[in-house]
């Protein structure tokens, strides 16, 4: 009974645990849509105080006491937000009292597009005519009456009675400006003591993140604390400049209150994707109203457009590498809770304080969580991505991403890190039976293409590149590349023997994705200055090869994920021998790791060289060639937390076998 009982525990768990998540959920999210009026505050104080820190460190950095460095931005940001306040009003009050007088410009150009929508007959433009007929019917009616109508009717006499006291009028006027002063002075109070206490506030939060490591824990979360300064004063620094921008070409242009445009859009483009677009409407509605013509219009749009696309595609990528950390749905999905829960001020803050969290889990492996469910990078290692992307066959997209990839890396650190611990994963499904029939040739088809589509990819010249997240990810996770991979040979620096067309060879064994990875390292060794040809030894045996054929072949390279058995290897080894006496003879053994193994095996087989990445073999291959190789030891394998989107270290530098 008991094994019974307990059986139903665990099947029922995982429905527990769902239920507790949805019931966290719902209670945070009631807390902070009741809490609000605490919450708005300290949110935009904790923004604000992201802004200012490094402002603050570079003044403290010039010996400036902290008080006083503190005082200094908060007063400095303080005057900024007032006067962007009060600029705001002032346009404001102007652009209401010269509304009316844009009441003839509207009429004709509704009129003219209604004459224009009935002349195409019955559809939805003549309907649309109507439309605007009745607008402009409304307009007219909401318009002071000609002078002279008889019919108009007659103004209602208003009498003002002064019977309220003067602070009651005081009162009447000041009493809508309190709530937002409060806000504001809560907002500066919050930031103040956020920048007096930054050193408590991040210890505290290390306690609350853990103290395993704390070396670790702290330089992860002051570089985040950094990041995160940075990341926000650049996207103020764009945004305003975004304003400036749009501002100047309105006043350019002629579109009434520019600077009051201009602030709106800095501010509204805060909100992801769409929020510089949205800034756009009220000016174009303007211009519509101001300009008897289209130019206005036209010249508005393209305006904003054109800011737009200059910020994000230009200066967006040189300052913060385009991406804010965020993948799309997630700020969607946050804009949309953010806005739920607070308003239009949390439409704004969404991104930024999305921004926060996804940073904090990040850095903090206790709120990893966050960083896989909102953040850009992926949620699956490279290999696995890579495999992922052959089994469903999609050879392009994983070579988009390799053509990412190489722009920071080389070919054979691609192969090695990305590529074949793909295929090492994909052997082993191999191996199992998991993947056969019409599944595995789509699988041996798309990893062909591959590298047909990789080997391709001509190298560039090194440059900062601003790479997509999932190729950025990649280069983070297999780290720098090895010094061989910086060696390109040329002919006349090789061994006499080693000069001929193609002075190496290499054998692909008869598993499905043998094929594949010799393919691979005859890109490698050409890439490096070493003319190479492959063929698989099924191939060889059907026509074997006379000794004259062999003639020129330096170097043969038996190529195999996982040989079947060390007598196979021995008899592959024969028949080179037997064909190429001279040309030496190195192994590629791609899925074996352990060290006691290998050496058994090359004690046995009598290769020149045995190894299990492509890196080794190219370092093999240049020393035979005659290319002088720096003995350098093994490092140890990076350790690296075991979350998504880390990848186990790959074997170490190359070693001259």
């Amino acid at each position: 009974m008991d094994i019974v009982t307990s059986q139903m525990l665990r099947r029922a768990l995982p429905l527990f645990t769902a239920l507790a998540v949805t019931v966290l959920i719902l209670a945070v999210s009631s807390i902070l849509y009741l809490g609000r009026e605490i919450f708005v505050p300290f949110a935009l104080g904790i923004l604000l105080s992201f802004i200012l820190a490094p402002i603050v460190i570079k003044l403290q950095r010039h010996r400036i006491p902290r008080i006083f460095a503190i005082s200094g931005a908060i007063l400095v940001a303080t005057v900024v937000i007032l006067g962007l306040g009060f600029l705001i009003a002032t346009q404001v009050t102007g652009l209401v009292g010269e509304i009316p007088s844009y009441r003839v410009t509207v009429e004709q150009k509704l009129r003219s597009l209604s004459e224009s929508a009935q002349s195409q007959g019955n559809g939805p433009f003549s309907r649309a005519a109507v439309a605007l007929e009745e607008m402009a019917a409304d307009i007219q009616k909401l318009a002071a009456p000609a002078e002279g109508d008889a019919n108009a009717p007659k103004p209602i006499p208003v009498t003002v009675e002064n019977s309220g006291s003067l602070f009651e009028t005081i009162s009447a006027v000041a009493l809508p400006l309190l709530s937002p002063i409060a806000t504001f002075g809560v907002v500066i109070i919050f930031a103040i003591f956020i920048l007096l206490q930054r050193e408590d506030l991040r210890n505290r939060f290390i306690r609350l993140a853990g103290t395993d490591d704390l070396q670790q824990t702290t330089a992860a979360i002051d570089d985040a604390a950094k990041r995160l300064s940075k990341l926000l004063l650049f996207q103020l620094g764009v945004n305003a400049a975004f304003g400036a921008m749009t501002a100047l070409g309105l006043w350019l242009l002629g579109v009434p209150s520019p600077v009051l445009w201009g602030i709106l859009g800095g501010i509204l483009r805060f909100i992801p994707y769409v929020g510089g677009f949205v800034g756009a409407g009220l000016p174009m509605l303007l211009a519509f109203a101001v300009d008897p013509g289209w130019s206005m219009v036209i010249w508005t749009a393209v305006l904003y457009l054109g800011a737009e696309a200059l910020l994000s595609n230009v200066v967006e990528p040189v300052l913060y590498g385009h991406s804010t950390g965020l993948s799309p749905v997630a700020i969607l999905l946050a804009a949309t809770v953010w806005a739920l829960l607070w308003g239009p001020v949390g439409l704004i803050l969404a991104t930024p304080l999305t921004i926060c969290l996804v940073v904090m889990g990040r850095h903090v492996q206790r709120l990893a969580f966050i960083d896989v469910m909102f953040g850009d990078r992926p949620a699956l290692s490279p290999p696995q991505i890579f495999y992922q992307r052959m089994l469903a066959g999609a050879p392009q997209e994983a070579a988009d991403q390799a053509r990412e990839f190489l722009r920071e890396r080389e070919l054979a650190t691609y192969y090695d890190e990305v590529a074949l611990e793909g295929l090492r994963i994909a052997h082993e499904d191999v191996a199992r039976f998991a993947v056969k029939g019409e599944r595995l040739d789509v699988l041996r088809a798309a990893t062909l293409e591959l590298t047909e589509e990789v080997g391709a990819i001509r190298p560039s010249r090194r440059r900062k590149a601003h790479l997509t997240a999932e190729a950025a990810a990649a280069v983070d996770a297999v780290g720098p590349d090895q010094e061989v991979t910086r060696i390109v040979q040329r002919k006349e620096d090789l061994a006499p023997e080693w000069r001929g067309p193609t002075p190496v060879v290499c054998l692909s064994g008869g598993n499905a994705l043998d094929q594949t990875v010799a393919t691979m390292l005859t890109q490698v060794l050409e890439r490096h200055g070493l003319g190479a040809r492959h063929l698989s030894l099924a191939e060889l045996r059907q026509n074997p090869p006379s000794r004259k054929d062999a003639e020129g072949v330096a170097l043969v390279c038996l190529s195999f994920i996982e040989p079947l058995s060390t007598v196979h290897l021995r008899q592959a080894v024969r028949e080179v021998h037997r064909v190429a006496p001279r040309a030496r003879i190195m192994i590629g053994i791609w899925r074996q790791r352990d060290p006691a193994m290998l050496q058994e095996l090359q004690r046995r087989v009598h290769a020149d060289a045995l190894v299990t990445t492509l890196n080794k073999a190219l370092a093999a291959a240049l020393e035979m060639s005659g290319q002088k190789l720096a003995q350098t030891p093994e490092p140890r394998p990076k350790q690296s937390p075991e979350r998504p989107g880390n990848v186990v270290e790959a074997e170490a530098s190359a070693v001259a076998m």
